[in-house]
């Protein structure tokens, strides 16, 4: 087998490397550490728990919302995906604000570990990805989220499991190509003869399963599902073509088509599945919308009937919804932080001065995030000139979580900086990808141990790990009002670095 062809096609195969799970370990640690302490503060619900906290609660004691205080159903527009698993903390801990907040901590967590190990496999650099964990493990915005009982962080990380989950499968697919040539395998053969054997893709449909999750947190992890399929088709593409295979776009509908009507089926079948609370009971909104309005219910095709009717009622609660919020923002406000979301604020508290204020802002670290808008055109122009798929992947992923706000804010729809959960980890990533760009000559350029090369790389190095210590020291300067630590009004004051746009 040619070298060119071995090298195209050769996956990541020292995962299990002691080494980098130890490095790992020790970002998930400082993420864990971040989240976890003193997580029941500030006492009581602060912004959205007071829905999602209670419609929780609700969930484990019905198998549906309920609204306590007129004693009937209550009309809920989001899947009840995350708040079950909201409950689950409540199921453990009790209904305190410790029990409501852990499940989105241990998520929170989850996602700095998923993140290291994509990133580690993405650049093939232990280094590399543990800046990626790090950078997430310190974004503010990410730790606010982290540590507060509402949707977002249970859908950002179904995305980012999903895409976790189908670049190994990427790899995946590439070891199956090479393991059949290297066993023999003639891929310009026509027909299965010219097929490695069949196996399933057991990561593709892990993905699936994990795509139904977030499209059972919230409706807009729905865009990713597209922009993913294509992702696969493309890899699958481009294994074929390194493979040899002559006709590697027909081949691809040909042997992926079914498994990716089948990754359809668990989606649609996950996303219902989530729903089972509202199926299996009797005492959800609209759950016999049928029979009390005279129509026929027949059984369990009448329960799905009745679960349409709720989407359709869901669906134009949010396309017209329109009422304006102190804080919401718009989308090219997003990235820049222009207007960040206030989740608690109060000035009765004690820290040892005059006048003291704590609140938890939603805000990203500030030097972090305003570096994604110049790493998503870095990568803009590496991805075409390195014809890298790393950027391409990146690049889509980002378009999905953000592309669509932008339409509906042409319909001045409510919207608010929190949308961007889901597309943060992959900016982080695009971070990455620049930062690895700028720590490592370009290929070929020159000998690997030629002077030029190793003072370059001594210099990448030196402004990567500036830029991440530079990272470092901004988010400990933040730190405070990302978990409502008491700070006197000045000190408060002068990390409004924007002013009224962040009051």
């Amino acid at each position: 087998m040619p070298a060119v062809i071995r090298r195209r096609l050769a996956p990541l195969d020292n995962w299990l490397d002691p080494w980098s799970w130890l490095a790992t370990a020790v970002v998930v640690a400082i993420g864990a550490a971040l989240r976890l302490l003193n997580l029941s503060h500030p006492s009581g619900t602060v912004f959205d728990e007071v829905y999602y906290a209670n419609e929780a609660n609700e969930l484990r004691q019905y198998g549906f919302e309920w609204d306590e205080t007129n004693n009937t159903p209550a009309y809920v527009v989001h899947p009840p995906l995350g708040k079950w698993i909201i409950s689950l903390g409540i199921r453990a801990f009790d209904f305190t604000e410790f029990g409501w907040r852990i499940s989105a901590a241990v998520v929170g967590i989850l996602m700095v570990l998923i993140i290291t190990r994509t990133a580690r496999r993405l650049f093939r650099s232990t280094v590399l990805g543990c800046i990626a964990g790090l950078l997430l493990a310190l974004d503010g915005f990410h730790l606010v989220l982290s540590r507060t009982a509402l949707l977002d962080i249970f859908l950002a990380f179904f995305v980012l499991a999903a895409f976790a989950a189908l670049v190994v499968d990427r790899d995946w697919s590439r070891r199956r190509w090479l393991r059949a040539m290297e066993n023999g395998l003639d891929p310009t053969r026509p027909g299965r003869a010219g097929r490695p054997p069949f196996e399933v893709p057991w990561w593709r449909l892990l993905a699936a399963v994990l795509l139904g999750c977030g499209l059972a947190v919230k409706w807009s992890a729905l865009w990713f599902i597209p922009v993913f399929g294509l992702l696969v088709v493309w890899w699958e593409v481009g294994a074929r073509r390194s493979a040899g295979v002559r006709r590697p776009w027909r081949d691809t509908v040909i042997d992926e088509a079914g498994w990716l009507l089948l990754s359809g089926v668990l989606i649609l079948g996950t996303y219902v599945a989530s729903w089972s609370g509202w199926l299996s009971t009797d005492g959800g909104y609209l759950r016999h919308y049928r029979a009390d309005n005279g129509m026929s219910e027949p059984p369990f095709i009448g329960a799905l009937l009745n679960l349409w009717h709720y989407h359709q009622q869901a669906y134009g609660f949010h396309s017209t919804l329109e009422v304006e919020h102190r804080y919401q923002s718009w989308p090219w406000q997003w990235l820049l932080l222009g207007r960040p979301v206030a989740f608690y604020w109060s000035d009765q508290t004690d820290c040892g001065a005059a006048s003291c204020t704590g609140e938890v802002l939603l805000l990203g670290t500030p030097l972090l995030w305003w570096s994604f808008l110049p790493a998503l055109a870095a990568l803009v122009w590496l991805g075409i000139a390195r014809r890298d798929w790393r950027a391409g992947a990146i690049l889509a992923a980002v378009a999905a979580g953000l592309l669509p706000w932008f339409y509906y804010a042409m319909e001045g729809r409510t919207m608010f900086s929190f949308y961007t959960a889901p597309a943060l980890p992959f900016m982080v990533l695009a971070v990455t990808y620049v930062l690895g760009a700028i720590a490592t000559p370009a290929n070929g350029a020159t000998a690997p141990s030629s002077p030029v090369n190793s003072d370059r790389r001594m210099i990448g190095a030196v402004i990567v790990g500036a830029y991440v210590l530079l990272v470092a020291v901004c988010f400990a300067y933040f730190y405070p009002i990302f978990v409502g630590q008491p700070l006197p009004y000045e000190d408060w004051s002068a990390r409004m670095w924007l002013g009224g746009r962040w009051i």
